[in-house]
């Protein structure tokens, strides 16, 4: 029988495992005291050969043979591999006893579901009921030795009633070289099948939950069968056994008190009695026989598993369930809280304290709060469900004011390159109807216009580079300016730039085309940049993407023509995505002046530097190199 010691630990006192100590069955004393008497009469073998019956000099050879054992013993990884093993059997040992078939579910479901208080009835229920007990009784035969010395053969099962001769016959003559458990539970099914067809069982859903709580005991029963089948893999059990034995084997010569006239390091006392030793091999090899007891709980020590009375037990219930209970209900009658709408059971004096204490309401039930905190704040202050965008031009606009209030010596630029945007944007407006600028760009092309700040001044603009015009020129390097003269050209250039800015001459929409089909340069630059800009972050500004050439050499010139006479966006702006590629001769150059030289203009056109944001102007005819 399993040892149960609930009850005395039921409640935790002082020393309240120490009566545990003296208990002998199921113990660690009787599992181990062989073993432990063993290594003990080897030590003192071994001592006694050491004091008594060695000369001299194969002392002092043993002596050394000692002390380097000691030394190199703690090398064996011995708790770390016995803590990992044990941990692993103790859980596969749960779960075998988990897996142990128990008929309670389908007694119930026999006794609700297969109708009849005849004798035809009853004798189905109890039959279908002591095919699963039989099931149970054949695959715990097989995997535990006390049930199998309790049913050695086949005619123990018949003289023990759970097979009758016919079913004897019948489970013989069906041959297979694997274990025949199953057979009873598919004997279940198809009588199950039977009484459905006579309507004992009323309906499909009776009939399949009957099925599948059989399928779940089957599957229990074959879980139990893979258990004994699949052990621990052996070379963990030779790898752990190994370890704690090689240790102690070791610790028999190392662990020996040696003669302290030699001066030895930990060797000043002789006490003849390793009892740390001992208590450490009673820890050890405890721990590895603990493993060995549960490894396989279908045994017969002391708290491997109750496999006989599991089988009466189950046995007995579940024929009473199927067949005196069927149909056996108490008289129903009113229960004695019947009015109440509080009932409370009485207690006893043993219980009453139960009583004073109070019900628990929840852990924040008795959290006190002060008065001014309890008060509800005004919420119109907040905004919620903002736009993304209103969020977005709202930063870009604190981003750009804080820029501003800084001062910095290349301001101009910045000044110059917002005029330049917002020149660019009434250019788009004016120019191009392209139906792939939809109102939404406008007005968001708009607010990142109205939103861009000052240039910071650690953009590093070199102004001895040379810049493209937006009608196709390229405009010659100029020469390095000092502070001063940067400033002044600064502000001349804004006074030019807002006078200026009201006589901007109307341009065509771009689906004009020149005489060469192609459109304007100017209108592609225009629509190439606000594209650009639309497919990237709109948070920041487009003139964060501007890039100086250095090579006078080297243009951005648009891509072909499309065949279907659609013209893809390109950019003259130095945005990374657009090709760069340099003219070798120079009638690329004149003819993309030519085309410039086609934009209908007032007696002036009007090119915009995209380098710096000013302005260059012309008679109407080509830009000059």
């Amino acid at each position: 029988m399993t040892v149960t010691y609930t009850a005395r630990v039921a409640n935790a006192r002082f020393c309240g495992f120490s009566k545990l100590l003296l208990a002998w069955k199921g113990s660690i004393y009787k599992v181990l005291y062989k073993e432990f008497l063993a290594f003990f009469a080897m030590y003192a073998a071994i001592s006694i050969t050491y004091r008594f019956f060695l000369a001299d000099d194969q002392k002092r050879y043993f002596e050394k043979l000692s002390i380097y054992c000691n030394n190199y013993a703690s090398l064996i990884p011995m708790s770390f591999v016995l803590g990992f093993y044990v941990t692993l059997i103790v859980n596969r040992w749960w779960s075998q006893y988990s897996s142990i078939p128990l008929p309670d579910r389908i007694m119930c479901t026999l006794s609700g579901g297969v109708q009849g208080g005849d004798e035809h009835g009853r004798l189905l229920r109890r039959t279908l009921m002591r095919y699963v007990s039989l099931s149970a009784l054949l695959i715990l035969r097989s995997v535990s030795t006390a049930v199998f010395k309790r049913f050695p053969t086949m005619d123990h099962v018949v003289e023990a009633g759970f097979m009758t001769r016919e079913e004897r016959k019948k489970f013989e003559s069906l041959h297979s070289p694997y274990n025949k458990y199953w057979i009873p539970c598919v004997w279940f099914t198809n009588l199950a099948a039977v009484a459905r067809c006579e309507g004992r069982i009323k309906d499909d859903n009776t009939y399949k939950l009957l099925l599948e709580e059989l399928n779940d005991f089957r599957g229990k029963c074959s879980m139990l069968f893979h258990y004994d089948m699949i052990s621990v893999p052996l070379v963990y059990t030779q790898v752990v056994t190994l370890a704690v034995y090689s240790f102690f084997l070791v610790c028999l010569i190392g662990r020996q008190f040696l003669d302290p006239s030699q001066g030895y390091p930990g060797h000043d006392l002789d006490l003849y009695v390793p009892i740390f030793t001992l208590l450490q091999f009673f820890f050890y090899a405890g721990w590895l026989k603990v493993a060995e007891q549960l490894i396989n709980p279908f045994g017969e020590d002391d708290d491997d598993f109750e496999t006989n009375w599991l089988i009466d037990r189950n046995f007995q219930v579940s024929m009473m369930a199927v067949d005196e209970m069927y149909g056996d209900l108490p008289v129903m009658e009113r229960d004695r809280y019947w009015n109440d709408s509080n009932p409370r059971p009485p207690y006893t004096a043993a219980t009453l304290f139960v009583l004073r204490k109070p019900s628990f309401q929840g852990s924040t039930f008795d959290m006190a709060i002060p008065k001014e905190d309890m008060h509800f704040q005004p919420l119109e202050e907040i905004a919620e469900n903002l736009e993304e965008s209103v969020t977005r031009n709202h930063n870009l606009a604190l981003f750009n004011r804080l820029l501003g209030s800084a001062p910095s010596p290349t301001g101009f630029v910045g000044g110059a390159l917002r005029r330049t945007s917002a020149q660019l944007q009434r250019l788009t407006r004016s120019v191009s109807p392209d139906p792939s600028f939809s109102d939404a760009e406008d007005e968001e092309d708009k607010s990142v216009g109205r939103s861009t700040g000052s240039m910071p001044s650690g953009l590093g603009l070199d102004t001895t580079q040379s810049t493209i015009c937006s009608c196709g020129g390229l405009i010659g390097t100029c020469p390095p300016l000092s502070g001063a003269e940067v400033h002044a050209q600064g502000e001349r250039a804004g006074e030019k730039m807002t006078e200026k800015q009201p006589q901007v001459p109307k341009i065509p929409p771009p689906t004009a085309r020149t005489s060469t089909g192609r459109r304007s340069p100017l209108a592609l630059a225009v629509k190439s940049h606000f594209w650009t800009s639309n497919a990237t972050n709109r948070s920041v500004p487009d003139f964060f993407s501007f890039h100086p050439i250095g090579d006078p050499l080297k243009v951005m010139t648009p891509k072909p023509q499309r065949s279907d006479g659609k013209a893809e966006a390109a950019s003259l702006l130095a945005v990374p995505s657009i090709e760069v590629s340099t003219f070798p001769q120079n009638t690329g150059r004149k003819q993309m002046l030519a085309d410039s030289q086609l934009l209908p203009s007032n007696g002036q056109t009007q090119c915009q530097c995209a380098g710096l944001g000013s302005e260059v102007t012309g008679a109407g005819g080509p830009v000059k190199q």
